[in-house]
């Protein structure tokens, strides 16, 4: 068994207790960040390291169901249990409409497809003026249980996070390893061969699709939450660009390889931010590297490194 998701959740859960002796409220808010954008880049991951969908929209997800929340919340309607669900529901009816459209097609004409329907989510959130435009929406509370507030404790809502990603990589570990997934995966190598046994590939992947906008839409929900504002700016392709920079940065097709890519693209980006604006002409030649050294990412470079450590030390003259 990988012990590298629980060595991950370990860290994020302990990670609060070390904080109280640092900037805590900016280490909750940057952790926070990298758990919310991990449940996206796990659906991300769940269409591209196992499906071979690239997807070029995945972003438009994420801004559904952040903008859901704040629509609601512009309306007096704060309560979890219906800003929640209303954000999954939307997300998860977006990524089933697109996607009936979208697996139609393959290889560069989905990934233009996809472009095209996140650039259409965005121009849609743009052109909304009575909730803020271009300039977007700011929340003036947290979503509400019960008429309480327990999101403003920032403790329990990182907790809260941690737990919905959780959740989130149990559900797609679970999935992957399914007879769904193996049928989803084998459509990956050959989708005609899929067919032939009689599995109804478009609809395994339509399935998949909708789960990975569900992942993304609670992603949303939680991002409005924690940053309490919305922009258009969550559904551009450049978000959706750097959704995809994570899961190759960490592994494709691993799950925690997407945690881990997540969490390495972000720190990354945070301290090289802190030395220079132009901190992506710095971070693109060190991507270009990773992917050259290891096809696997951050953690087949790791493998690489142990493989060959462990082949040394075998190989040592006692």
């Amino acid at each position: 068994m990988n012990r590298l998701p629980i060595a991950i959740f370990l860290g994020f859960a302990l990670l609060p207790l070390a904080a109280v002796f640092g900037a805590e409220k900016y280490l909750l808010d940057l952790f926070m960040r990298v758990m919310i954008f991990a449940i996206a880049a796990l659906g991300l991951d769940l269409l591209v390291g196992f499906g071979a969908l690239v997807s070029f929209g995945h972003a438009a997800f994420i801004g559904i169901g952040a903008y859901a929340v704040a629509i609601l919340a512009s309306h007096g309607i704060n309560d979890v249990l219906i800003s929640l669900p209303v954000a999954l529901l939307a997300a998860t009816a977006f990524a089933y409409l697109t996607g009936s459209i979208c697996l139609r097609t393959r290889g560069v004409y989905f990934i233009m497809i996809t472009l095209a329907f996140g650039q259409m989510a965005y121009f849609l959130a743009s052109s909304l003026a009575p909730y803020g435009g271009d300039d977007g929406l700011t929340m003036h509370a947290r979503s509400t249980l019960f008429g309480l507030t327990p999101f403003k404790n920032e403790r329990l809502f990182y907790y809260t996070v941690l737990a919905c990603l959780i959740g989130c990589y149990a559900l797609c570990r679970t999935l992957v390893v399914s007879r769904f997934g193996r049928v989803f995966r084998g459509a990956r190598e050959n989708a005609t061969r899929m067919a032939t046994l009689g599995f109804d590939v478009y609809r395994y992947q339509l399935t998949a699709y909708a789960i990975s906008g569900a992942l993304g839409g609670l992603a949303g929900f939680l991002l409005a939450n924690a940053t309490d504002f919305v922009s258009p700016a969550y559904m551009s392709w450049q978000r959706s660009g750097e959704l995809i920079i994570m899961i190759i940065l960490g592994g494709l097709g691993t799950l925690h390889g997407a945690i881990v890519g997540t969490l390495a693209y972000s720190l990354l980006g945070e301290y090289l931010s802190g030395l220079t604006e132009n901190w992506k002409m710095i971070f693109g030649p060190l991507l270009v590297l990773v992917v050259l050294l290891a096809r696997g990412g951050l953690l087949g470079l790791a493998a690489l490194v142990t493989s060959g450590w462990r082949k040394q030390r075998t190989e040592r003259p006692t």
